[in-house]
């Protein structure tokens, strides 16, 4: 089965929002083994929607469209779809009723542009929108199917897999059930958990079902493995060997399954120990504290932060010694030990964590951009770990906190820190 994606808005062709649904979209599809042939973007021009979803519905068999469906003069994918399929708009008088009951128990007096959300095409079916106000839409054009879903995010997805999927899949001839399972990894690049699981990737892709997919964003690399499948039971079953297959190749780098957070593993193995940890930041800026206090609940191990950016106060606040701040720099392992037992002394915590490093864009101490090290003090003394960091400011910060919370929780959890990091690291001078 071949699918094209159009997404409709000025505000995609101009940069003011990224068309993030159409790369979620995409993965969504290929999930269930439907090739995305084409992916395009067009403005509010009920004559450019109309020549895209014609030519997308002569070569595809399905065809996505995502944006245009609100209330206002500028959301034309309606007029655009009947246009394309050739017929006219009518008002639905149920979808009118729905949404006039939707409006009085939100307790909102709308203009009556609103219930322009009710007009569909001659032959479309309406699709259901729990999550907003604006229904989708189904109709057949010539030989595709084609959907339309509203662009917010959250609204999309919710549709797309209540009613969109389960559909495709029907014509598909697939089981109708998706389920996924995701394996979080830290410490570790895209690359080398691709290469740690080709083994699995060629055995699958002669399979076909499960599917396994790798998705890195902000120092972090998931394994996605998709099964489907008749129940739930069944694709569980499915997923269950890839899963033990997976977590075999990757040992100590898995730390928590689908949505499980690092800090919030991090937190349940603190709150398990009933243990504390304060953090000294420099590097980070205050992230690392912010990351731990995400979870609720974060009190109970959380005793407090210091951020301490100057090099004047890691002495002043955290009575780092002048003569590792003159001889080694507020960039150096011994600095970063300090901190951590500075930070752990000051909060009263059982354990103290500390970055310190250089972010950029410029060298520090004759210390080249990226640079970082960890500080972790603990019952049995201090220890340090030291990494060379790439990407930009921001991204070396994110990668530093990442990188803090994977030591820490490889040290609660009784790992070994050493070979912690990322494969193909650069020691830290």
């Amino acid at each position: 089965m071949l699918a094209e994606i159009v997404a409709v808005g000025d505000e995609l062709l101009y940069g003011d929002i990224i068309n993030g649904n159409a790369a979620w979209l995409g993965r969504q599809l290929a999930d269930v083994g439907i090739r995305v042939a084409t992916s395009v973007v067009v403005g509010d021009d009920v004559e450019m929607i109309e020549r895209a979803l014609r030519a997308a519905a002569g070569r595809a068999d399905v065809v996505i469209v995502s944006g245009g469906l609100g209330p206002t003069q500028d959301d034309l994918t309606r007029e655009g779809i009947a246009a394309a399929a050739g017929v006219a708009l009518r008002r639905d008088e149920f979808l009118e009723s729905l949404l006039r009951r939707r409006f009085t128990e939100l307790r909102r007096d709308v203009p009556a542009m609103n219930y322009r959300q009710a007009d569909l095409p001659e032959g479309a079916e309406p699709l259901p929108n729990g999550p907003g106000t604006a229904p989708g839409i189904r109709i057949e054009i010539g030989r595709a199917a084609l959907y339309a879903l509203p662009g917010v995010p959250h609204e999309l997805y919710a549709m797309f897999t209540a009613s969109v999927l389960p559909d495709l899949l029907r014509r598909a001839g697939q089981p109708s059930v998706v389920v996924h399972r995701v394996l979080r990894t830290a410490g570790i690049w895209e690359s080398s958990v691709a290469e740690a699981l080709s083994g699995e990737v060629d055995r699958l892709r002669d399979v076909g079902n499960p599917t396994i997919a790798f998705l890195a964003s902000e120092g972090q690399t998931r394994v996605r493995v998709t099964a489907r499948a008749g129940d739930r039971a069944e694709a569980l079953r499915l997923i269950a060997p890839v899963e033990t297959a997976a977590r075999a190749a990757l040992g100590p780098a898995v730390y928590g399954v689908d949505d499980e957070t690092l800090a919030g593993v991090v937190g349940a193995w603190l709150a398990t120990l009933g243990a504390t940890v304060a953090v000294a930041e420099s590097l980070t800026g205050g992230r690392l504290a912010a990351a731990l206090t995400e979870t609720p609940g974060a009190s109970t191990y959380f005793r407090g932060g210091a951020v301490v950016y100057a090099t004047d106060t890691k002495a002043s606040v955290l009575g780092v010694d002048a003569e590792i701040l003159a001889t080694d720099g507020a960039v150096s392992a011994r600095a970063a030990a300090a901190l951590a037992a500075g930070a752990r002394d000051l909060f009263g915590a059982t354990w103290g964590l500390a970055t310190t490093g250089v972010a950029g864009p410029d060298e520090q101490e004759g210390k080249p951009v990226g640079t970082l090290h960890l500080g972790l003090a603990g019952p049995d003394g201090t220890t340090t770990r030291s990494l060379r960091l790439p990407g930009d400011r921001p991204r070396i910060q994110t990668f530093a906190v990442v990188q803090a919370l994977d030591v820490l929780r490889r040290t609660l959890s009784g790992l070994p820190v050493h070979g912690a990091g990322p494969t193909g690291e650069i020691p830290a001078s």
